[in-house]
């Protein structure tokens, strides 16, 4: 019997995490999410009040393989022209104005966002100075791979969040079809605008600054591998 006024934690089996219940708003789950309790296992979101658990493995030929290729290439780009960083996995964007915490695939962070204050490094709590765990703000970049347990997180409540939290980009990759379903959102007033592609499947991007498309390229023994073409 659990004791009057105690807290109720959630265990998700098979793994084993548990999930502090009644957390108060977004500061308190961003909290828990700094502190050594966090799991360091599964993607755990705070969208809109809600805390959202993933702990499904991720796909080896639509997923892992696809956010590697994106993250290099892109990574190629930011780091030769000295623009800033690219993270991936693990690393977390929050917004208290879109009510968001969440792990992107990837994340382009700009050295001039920062400088501008449209972005804060939050720092690891009794670390040295210099060492940070989370990016607070309006990110250049966000890329998020679609999986099955995904697809209505990254195609529907993330597109409104994204926008809201500010970020400049926002790509949603599906590459569970043999035709890749490539969708760039850039920042407009009201919301994100779908950027079109050109007859050779290129999209404009602004942070970029370059057309972008994203090839699927099978190479046998049931593998397969992606190419971000940057023209």
């Amino acid at each position: 019997m659990i004791p009057m006024g105690a807290a109720v934690k959630i265990l998700i089996q098979p793994e084993g995490v548990r999930i502090p219940a009644g957390f108060r708003d977004l500061d308190a789950f961003r909290a828990w999410a700094r502190s050594d309790d966090f799991p360091e296992r599964g993607r755990i979101d705070w969208i809109g009040g809600e805390v959202e658990v993933d702990m499904s493995p991720e796909d080896l030929t639509t997923h892992g393989t696809l956010k590697l290729a994106i993250a290099r290439r892109v990574c190629d780009i930011v780091e030769e022209e000295n623009l800033g960083v690219v993270l991936t996995d693990s690393f977390r964007l929050s917004s208290d104005v879109a009510d968001l915490s969440s792990e992107p695939d990837v994340l382009v962070l700009l050295k001039e966002s920062v400088d501008a204050g449209r972005v804060h490094l939050i720092p690891k709590a009794g670390a040295p100075a210099g060492r940070f765990v989370e990016v607070e703000g309006a990110a250049d970049l966000v890329v998020e791979c679609v999986s099955d347990s995904s697809a209505n997180k990254d195609r529907i409540e993330l597109v409104s969040r994204y926008h809201a939290a500010g970020v400049r980009e926002y790509w949603v990759v599906d590459g569970r079809r043999e035709e890749i379903d490539f969708t760039l959102y850039r920042m407009a007033p009201e919301r994100h605008e779908i950027a079109p592609s050109d007859p050779q499947g290129f999209r404009s991007s602004a942070v970029l600054d370059r057309g972008v498309r994203i090839r699927r390229i099978p190479i046998g023994s049931g593998l397969v591998r992606y190419d971000l073409e940057l023209r």
